[in-house]
C-alpha cells in the first residue's frame, strides 16, 4: 500500500479519536473538513487523470485537491500578513525544492537508502517549517513547494517536447506531498508548543480578579516566605 494513502488512513484514525482536533483549529478546520479533503483525495487518487492536454494530465487526488487545499487555508488565514507571509514561505520554499531537485537524482540508486523523492520531501517540509514557522503558513509551504514544483517540471518537460504522458501530482508526488506537509507542520507545532510552555508563567491568561482571590488578604504572593506553604 503507497505511504501516502496509509498516512491519510492514519490521520483520520486521528481525527475520528479526536486526537488531531488541536492542530485542526490551528488551521482553520474542523473535523468535517479536514474529513472531507482527506475523503477526496483518496478517492480521486484512483479516478482517472484529468486531461490538459494530449501529453499532459492532472491526478485528481495528487494534484487537483491539495491545490484546493491550499487556496482554502490560504483564504481562510486571518489577518493579510499571514497571506503575505505564507507566500513567500511558499516561494521561498519552491525556490529551494527546486534547486534540490536539479541537484538530488529522481530514480532510486544506491546512493540512496530511500526513495529521493523523500528526502526531497523531508528538505520541502523543514525549510516550509523555517520559511512559515505558523501551523498553517508552514503546512502551506511545504505541501505547497511539492506541488508547484511538480506543475513546473511537468510543464518544462511538455515544453521540451516530451513524448511519453506527463501527469501532475502522479507518481510518488501524492506521497512526496503529504509527507513534506506533515513534516512542516509537526515541526511548527512541536516547537510552538515548546516555546508556548517555556514562555508560560504562572497566572498569565488568568483574570485579575482570579489571581487576587488566590492571594491571602493583605499579601501578596511575592511577600511569603520560599517554603511558607498557601492558604487553603
Amino acid at each position: 500500500m503507497p505511504v501516502g494513502i496509509i498516512l491519510l488512513l492514519i490521520i483520520s484514525i486521528l481525527i475520528f479519536l479526536g486526537l488531531a482536533q488541536r492542530v485542526l483549529d490551528r488551521l482553520g478546520l474542523t473535523d468535517r473538513t479536514a474529513l472531507l479533503f482527506i475523503a477526496a483525495m483518496l478517492v480521486g487518487g484512483f479516478l482517472p487523470d484529468i486531461p490538459l492536454s494530449g501529453t499532459l494530465a492532472i491526478n485528481i487526488g495528487g494534484g487537483l485537491i491539495p491545490i484546493f487545499l491550499i487556496v482554502y487555508l490560504f483564504i481562510k488565514a486571518g489577518t493579510t500578513t499571514e497571506r503575505i507571509r505564507a507566500a513567500v514561505a511558499l516561494l521561498t520554499t519552491a525556490v529551494v525544492t527546486y534547486i534540490v531537485l536539479k541537484i538530488f537524482p529522481l530514480e532510486p540508486t544506491y546512493a540512496f537508502l530511500v526513495d529521493p523523492l523523500y528526502l526531497v520531501a523531508l528538505i520541502a517540509g523543514v525549510v516550509g517549517y523555517l520559511a512559515g514557522r505558523s501551523r498553517r503558513t508552514a503546512f502551506i509551504a511545504g505541501v505547497g513547494a511539492i506541488v508547484l514544483n511538480d506543475i513546473f517540471t511537468r510543464v518544462e518537460l511538455f515544453a521540451r517536447g516530451a513524448k511519453s504522458n506527463l501527469t501532475i501530482g502522479g507518481a510518488g508526488i501524492f506521497d512526496a506531498t503529504l509527507v513534506s506537509g506533515l513534516i512542516a507542520l509537526g515541526m511548527a507545532e512541536l516547537v510552538g508548543e515548546i516555546r508556548e510552555r517555556i514562555g508560560n508563567e504562572p497566572g498569565r491568561g488568568y483574570p485579575e480578579e482570579l489571581i487576587e482571590g488566590l492571594r491571602e488578604p493583605g499579601r501578596s504572593i511575592d511577600e511569603r516566605e520560599p517554603d511558607e506553604p498557601r492558604s487553603k
